[in-house]
């Protein structure tokens, strides 16, 4: 017999069934495959997860319907990491299957992943040793081991591999060098832990943390060494989650809260230090040190290598330093994981960061780097796929949805500015990819990176708790190669200088440096919250925002079509045409427009968009060529010489060489944001556009200098800012330090959710309040309602796992009333509003 589980929408069939599996069907029905069952009349797709010789039910099976392929697709190590989401974030296997497994290419899965190279398969009979396409057999596989020694860290594990056989011991060649790689710049699109939120306590012999919601599990040991987790082996993925209940810690409760005033005294748990406190060196981080000479420019970094090159597990919060060729570090990392007999996963926000981290990989390991794109189409993706579950390709690199990427001897996991929320998964359960790959690294015993020009609380978390540390430049190193930063009136001189220059857009500081740029030759970039002409009118007299009169809309004045964003202009060319304002959600023009609270005819500008913004600074600097990039016109580079680029958050261009000069407007925007993590995403978006600036070039930035967050800009100090904001939001009770649950429908349906949870001690219900402005409502199977709420749960850390399950077990019953009325559980999401 087969056990079975079936893609089903119901949160109480979230569970196992029994088939008969057919002799005809007993060679192909192994586990992993895709099957199609009868369930309840219709038939259904689901996976294969084992193989039994007789079933606990007593009852009549049903037989097998049909094979769908005798690929093996659902590893067990997915199966695991699937399960532990699903039990992370309140849903169901089914929903995180459909992020992790793309749908099936039956033309693709027969070709094999390379035409070239396709074995000639003449009987599905053939033995796993024969078919190197077979990807579940264990025997391709080389044996893992790892020795844990008490007093070290999971990190100083000493992993060998040992090949299973002759063939194996080749599988992998280290490629050398790119010349004749083919492979063409590919990419992963929309896809998906909470790691134990323990320090290493002194002075116990063991600890056993339950409620810890270590990657879906509830039980981690904790060695009584300070700088000792024991990994968790293999898990039987199926059933951990599920019977996992109580949400007590047994020994040093206190350790569960992220941050709570713990802080790591050592910086990579990389290689040991001797005596006299150096680290040493080995064979294996001397090449990566010679080969790789930039991460010397970073404490530790090549102790890093070095243990990426042993095979061992290190975590890190990476900051880069400024004008870092971050992409190409990355791809060193995947480097060395891979030549270390290991396979890498990069995970980057957009395509435009994947196509550079690509290329990169593809330089330095060749065919063995693939990505991996939802716009590919379904063979091309499903081909990529493929050959990364075969083992074919070693280093994945993509978007949210590659953290699930199957590849084989996972060895390091790494995501790329963290804090962007497109790392936010916006299909059920709704994972975080960070959190997903921070639960997958520590389940494989995987090396982790999180990196970025700024840091997140959430990292910062994980930093102070001792699971991550550190891996950083020196402060003297960081001052040479950051430009000069500078705001507005941040002195006094400065502000007798010009008294006004904190109450206008652009002061006569940031005309004047630009001016000295552009007549030295060099490109200036401007920044810019807000793409369009004027995205935002009011009116004159009484400030009251202007709506339109058929819909409510917001009222905007829009860009002309000789005024294209993208664009190259020069002087007084392509300044746009006069406009009346039109609405922004139903598109009709208000020719005659008139304020509903005084009467006023007049509008002003609230923002001033990109395009406008680029039509006031080709006024002001005639002759010069003015570029724009934002929107559907985004530029990848631009060349060097005088130019003045606008563009909008995220959009900024590379140059070679770094701009001379930064102008980053309309700080109040991003600040003034009404979200949590406003402060965290203003000093991302502007540690990102300054990057960009050569060493000793000029970033002005237009926001008061008192703000924390442009201190932290000015002092380049991310790890200061991210630990400012861990500690703001511990004092009030706000992730990353609690966990919270969001809970979204009408009154009714979230009244019948709460009335079947048995929630934990201890939660806290906050609420009803409206939900967050731009969030999309559930889905509703009927119409939608009018009025949806939101009501928030927050809970301790230590009992987060316990609330999770308790919401996943309500939905259980409530999908068995079949109510249509819409509902969403959210756990920690990025907007609460």
């Amino acid at each position: 017999m087969a056990r079975v589980l079936p893609l089903l929408e119901p949160a109480h069939l979230d569970r196992e069934f029994d088939y008969l599996v057919p002799p005809e069907m007993d060679e192909l029905a192994q586990p992993g495959v895709r099957v199609r069952v009868r369930f309840s009349g219709r038939l259904v797709d689901g996976y294969l997860l084992e193989r039994r010789e007789k079933s606990d039910h007593t009852g009549k099976l049903v037989r097998l319907e049909r094979v769908v392929s005798g690929e093996r697709v659902l590893t067990p190590e997915i199966l695991a990491l699937v399960t532990a989401v699903a039990a992370r974030y309140a849903g169901t296997r089914a929903d995180v299957l459909r992020l992790a497994i793309p749908p099936r290419h039956a033309k693709v899965e027969s070709e094999g992943v390379e035409k070239p190279e396709k074995p000639k398969r003449t009987s599905k009979k053939s033995s796993p040793a024969a078919d190197p396409v077979v990807a579940a057999d264990d025997s391709a596989h080389p044996v893992v081991t790892q020795t844990h020694t008490s007093g070290s860290h999971p990190s100083d594990e000493t992993t060998s591999v040992v090949p299973r056989n002759a063939e194996d011991a080749a599988a992998h060649p280290v490629p050398q060098g790119a010349e004749s790689v083919g492979v063409s710049a590919l990419a992963i699109a929309e896809g998906g832990s909470d790691i134990a939120d323990a320090t290493h306590g002194e002075g116990a012999d063991t600890a056993t943390v339950q409620g810890g919601d270590v990657s879906g599990t509830d039980e981690v040991t904790l060695v009584a060494d300070r700088d000792s987790v024991s990994m968790p082996a293999a898990v039987d993925a199926a059933k951990v989650a599920a019977e996992s209940s109580t949400g007590t810690v047994a020994a040093q409760p206190d350790l569960v809260a992220l941050g709570a005033g713990v802080h790591s005294t050592a910086s990579v748990a990389a290689v040991p230090a001797d005596e006299s406190g150096e680290q040493p060196v080995t064979a294996a981080s001397s090449t990566s040190a010679a080969e790789f000479p930039a991460w010397g420019r970073y404490v530790h970094g090549h102790s890093f290598l070095g243990a990426l090159a042993a095979g061992r597990g290190p975590r890190a919060g990476w900051q880069a330093l400024p004008g870092e060729d971050w992409a190409r570090r990355l791809a060193e990392l995947a480097a060395v994981t891979v030549r270390g007999g290991r396979s890498a996963v990069i995970m980057v926000p957009d395509q435009r960061d994947l196509d550079r981290v690509l290329g990169e990989c593809v330089a330095l390991v060749g065919e063995s780097a693939v990505g991996l794109a939802a716009g590919l189409g379904p063979s091309a993706r499903y081909r990529r796929w493929l050959s990364v579950l075969r083992g074919k390709a070693r280093v994945v690199v993509g978007t949210r949805s590659a953290v699930f990427s199957p590849v084989k001897d996972l060895g390091l996991i790494a995501i790329w500015d963290d804090g962007d929320d497109t790392f936010a998964e916006p299909r059920s359960p709704y994972p975080h990819a960070r959190e997903v790959a921070m639960l997958r690294a520590h389940e494989t015993g995987a090396a982790f990176v999180a990196g970025g020009f700024s840091r997140t609380a959430e990292v910062q978390a994980i930093v102070e708790s001792g699971w991550a540390h550190d891996l950083l430049a020196d402060r003297a190193v960081v001052r040479q190669a950051m430009p000069r930063i500078t705001a507005p009136g941040d002195t006094d001189a400065a502000l007798e200088r010009d008294p006004i220059a904190q109450a206008i857009r652009i002061p006569a500081v940031a005309f004047t440096e630009a001016r000295k740029a552009i007549k030295a030759g060099g490109p200036v970039l401007v920044q810019v919250p807000r793409r369009g002409y004027i995205p935002a009118l009011a009116c004159a007299k009484c400030r009251t925002p202007a709506r339109c009169r058929h819909c409510n809309g917001p009222l905007a004045l829009p860009d002309s079509a000789s005024a294209s964003r993208g664009a190259l202009r020069s002087g007084r060319e392509g300044v746009a045409e006069a406009q009346s304002p039109a609405c922004r959600w139903c598109g009709i023009t208000e020719a005659a427009f008139r304020c509903g609270a005084c009467g006023s005819r007049a509008l002003r500008a609230v923002v001033i968009g990109a395009s406008r913004t680029a039509e006031e600074l080709g006024r002001a600097f005639p002759g010069v060529p003015v570029r724009g990039s934002g929107g559907s016109s985004i530029l990848n580079t631009v060349p060097e010489g005088p130019q003045v680029v606008v563009s909008t958050i995220g959009a900024e261009p590379r140059v070679p060489g770094g701009y001379a000069v930064a102008m980053l407007l309309d700080g109040w925007a991003l600040l003034g944001r009404a979200d949590l993590r406003a402060a965290e995403d203003a000093l991302r978006r502007w540690m990102s556009a300054s990057a960009l600036v050569r060493p000793g070039g000029r970033v002005i930035v237009m926001a008061d200098a008192g703000i924390p967050t442009v201190q932290a800009l000015v002092r380049w100090d991310p790890v200061w800012h991210a630990g400012f904001e861990l500690e703001q939001r511990t004092e009030v009770r706000f992730p990353p330090a609690v966990r919270f649950a969001a809970i979204d429908g009408t009154a009714d349906s979230i009244a019948e959710l709460l009335g079947e949870a048995q929630l934990p001690d201890g939660v806290e219900i906050l609420g009803p309040v409206p939900l967050p402005p731009g969030a999309r409502k559930p889905f509703s199977s009927g119409d939608s309602p009018a009025e949806v709420e939101r009501m928030i749960l927050r809970a301790d850390r230590a009992t987060g796992a316990a609330l999770s399950r308790a919401l996943t077990a309500a939905q259980a019953v409530r999908s068995t009333h079949r109510s249509d009325a819409p509902l969403r559980v959210q756990i920690d999401p990025i907007d609460i509003g």
